[in-house]
């Protein structure tokens, strides 16, 4: 007889708590094989596939998608064969019981007290039945992937066919669409296939809002300086913080809460730099983009200034100086802002850093980062010139104590050898945490900084 396993949602690392269902990849009664994704779930940190380390027949799954689950409750149940004379213990490789970890245990995320099995075979499906909300396993056909024979099956209940799959591939678009109440299955999709984009959510949305409100009947009482074709105002809609953005919220605050921040900032003519960027980038080679110029230099002047590489201890009892440049930058992805690392900056060359600054943004756009490229950073570089602004007074990356920040290059009218010539101009705009050192450093940090950019060739004193 088939016995029931019950897996549970995984520690992921990095001290998360929890993790949001996304999209759940098995159906109740889908035959599984050992390792295979069950659900897709996101954290504070990445959206990932999650495995399941027994082969057999879902029973059950816990949690719709767009719920919170916590590490170690239930994230599905599956019938496994018994292979060892009906005690349910998954067997070992020469056929004896392996050693079944305990609850207390923790598990690693994918391969545990399970037997390594073939993965072949087609899928199918057995009756489930559910009565007052447990899961009810309705057959017993379960046969362990590698098992010549077939299992001798318990009568099958019939189960009506679960809704049809929708022609929805990206989580985004599924969750976009709960958020503003989008039906997806009154939707044809405009991609590949009938697949349903984002575009297609949008233009829904777009058309409800657009749609002719029913007018209400007026009394004749009624102030003839109310306009009978005003529209009514529609109820406010509540986000739930979750996710990527409940991280970044709960961060954000304890840095503004904690952290005494003050920013500095100073107009700077970046001619010169535009200048060695198209030089550079006219020979062959990868391109360098003004970003890995800008971490260069940060590298450099954290050099200078190791005090602003540094962060407070916990208790907030002593100063942390870092001996590497963990360096993060700001990326606009699919799941929002997010804060890629490059590792070992200070140990990059330029184009290095321009091709690793790639891949990461890349990642970013692609919501594939992991949770290790997103943690560990030790100064941040945020160009916000992207979004077409010139200045930002950010708030720190807790628990960085120093973040710079460029706004967009433009041409502007600029005293140049004493004659006014219009010039490529941008800002630079330095927050810092003032326990970690005075004004004086700050000023000398982005002064250093703001020189760079205006002569570049004074990195060749440094290099």
């Amino acid at each position: 007889m088939p016995v029931v396993r019950e897996f549970r949602l995984p520690d992921l690392g990095e001290g998360l708590t929890g993790a949001e269902v996304v999209r759940w990849m098995v159906e109740v009664g889908e035959v599984i094989a050992v390792d295979q994704p069950v659900v897709e779930v996101e954290t504070a940190k990445a959206v990932v596939e999650v495995p399941c380390p027994y082969g057999g027949v879902v029973t059950a799954r816990y949690g719709e998608e767009g719920e919170e689950i916590a590490v170690g409750a239930a994230l599905v149940t599956v019938a496994v064969a018994a292979a060892d004379g009906g005690t349910g213990e998954p067997a070992g490789p020469a056929g004896e019981p392996a050693d079944r970890p305990s609850a207390e245990v923790e598990r690693p995320l994918v391969g545990y007290g399970v037997a390594e099995t073939g993965k072949g075979g087609r899928r199918r499906r057995v009756g489930v039945a559910a009565a007052g909300g447990a899961p009810v396993v309705a057959a017993a056909a379960v046969a362990a992937p590698a098992a010549p024979a077939p299992v001798a099956a318990a009568p099958v209940a019939v189960v009506a066919a679960g809704p049809a799959v929708l022609p929805v591939i990206s989580p985004l678009v599924r969750r976009l669409a709960r958020e503003q109440g989008v039906d997806l299955a009154a939707l044809s999709g405009s991609g590949p296939d009938g697949l349903i984009m984002r575009a297609d959510v949008e233009r829904a949305v777009a058309a409800r809002v657009a749609a002719p409100a029913v007018a209400r009947p007026v009394s004749p009482s009624a102030s003839p300086s109310a306009s009978p074709s005003a529209s009514p105002v529609g109820p406010e809609v509540v986000v739930p913080l979750r996710g990527l953005r409940k991280a970044v919220a709960e961060k954000l605050s304890r840095s503004h809460r904690e952290i005494p921040a003050a920013t500095c900032w100073v107009d700077v003519d970046a001619t010169e730099l535009m200048a060695l960027r198209r030089q550079l980038n006219a020979t062959p080679g990868p391109k360098v983009s003004v970003l890995a110029l800008l971490a260069r230099i940060c590298t450099v002047a954290l050099a200078r200034f190791p005090e602003l590489n540094s962060s407070v201890t916990e208790d907030g009892s002593g100063i942390v100086r870092h001996s590497a440049v963990h360096l993060g930058f700001a990326a606009q992805g699919e799941r929002g802002l997010v804060v890629p690392v490059v590792r070992d900056a200070q140990a990059r060359s330029t184009e290095q850093l321009g091709e690793e600054l790639a891949r990461l943004t890349e990642s970013a756009r692609g919501g594939s980062l992991t949770p290790a490229e997103l943690t560990g950073g030790t100064f941040t570089l945020n160009n916000y010139g992207v979004f077409g602004v010139d200045g930002s007074t950010p708030i720190l990356n807790h628990p960085e104590a120093a973040m710079l920040g460029v706004g967009r290059i433009v041409a502007k009218p600029w005293v140049h050898h004493g004659e006014l010539a219009v010039r490529e101009v941008t800002q630079l705009s330095f927050t810092f945490d003032h326990r970690v050192c005075d004004g004086g450093t700050a000023g000398g940090f982005l002064r250093f900084v703001a020189d760079c950019v205006e002569q570049p060739g004074m990195l060749l004193r440094q290099l």
